[in-house]
């Protein structure tokens, strides 16, 4: 299958400082044909500590891409790669907890990790940024961390109270700021044509599932323009809805 696909962030109307780090790695392979990675985290902290948390965690998976998972592709599927992302992610907790603790400073980033390996995919997911996969359905496809989806998933709380509740944004665990990170796993088959689309809360607040799966439907992304023209439309409207969070969107699609 071949994957192509874009990332968009915005740092949107009330922020100074962008604090979501986006990455989107498409590599070629000898043996199993195109491997991707795709990395959302939203950071959080004051000035800019959530920006250093994310972008500290994306520099991680960076290298983790270029020089682990080259070693270890031929013999390993997506599902096998899980333990070592794990790893991965725990370590960077411990080093950006210590770090906050050296400097007086709470700092934390949410993380959300798509791989695919042999059309095959695993998510690492920490937090409340979100992975869907978007064919004639929207589908999502990862569980928020988040105080308010506990309680709907409990039956202690609809849907509709938590869109308005006190504790909305609190987040059960972050990266750098939780004693223990425990990542949930999640894994699959690539559904052929199907858009995946990784985004931070900034992204979701302000628009519906039916705009976004109407705007990003699999039939309007053909191409990298197609798809930073949609995405992009996305996000004015967003802002244009008066979004005050940092907004990222990252949008992939396999054909075979």
């Amino acid at each position: 299958m071949r994957y192509f696909g874009t990332a968009l962030t915005d740092t949107g109307i009330s922020k100074n400082i962008n604090q979501d780090s986006l990455c989107l790695k498409i590599a070629q392979t000898d043996d199993c044909g195109q491997a991707v990675m795709a990395v959302v985290c939203d950071g959080m902290g004051g000035l800019a500590k959530g920006e250093l948390a994310s972008a500290t965690v994306i520099r991680a998976f960076e290298n983790w891409f270029h020089n682990v998972l080259p070693k270890q592709i031929a013999d390993h599927t997506a599902e096998q790669f899980a333990p070592g992302l794990v790893h991965l992610v725990k370590e960077q907790n411990y080093r950006i907890m210590n770090y906050g603790k050296q400097v007086g400073a709470s700092l934390g980033t949410t993380v959300t990790v798509l791989l695919i390996i042999r059309d095959a995919y695993v998510i690492l997911h920490v937090g409340d940024t979100r992975v869907y996969e978007i064919e004639d359905e929207t589908r999502q496809l990862t569980e928020d961390q988040t105080y308010v989806a506990r309680e709907v998933r409990c039956g202690r709380m609809t849907p509709e109270e938590a869109l308005t509740h006190k504790r909305r944004n609190m987040l059960l665990q972050c990266v750098g700021a939780s004693e223990v990170v425990t990542p949930d796993i999640l894994s699959g088959r690539v559904c052929p044509g199907a858009v995946y689309m990784l985004c931070s809360d900034g992204f979701r607040h302000a628009i519906s599932e039916q705009e976004i799966g109407s705007s990003l439907h699999p039939d309007n992304l053909r191409d990298v323009e197609s798809m930073e023209k949609n995405g992009r439309y996305l996000i004015d409207l967003i802002k244009e809805r008066r979004e005050k969070d940092n907004i990222s969107v990252m949008l992939l699609r396999g054909i075979a």
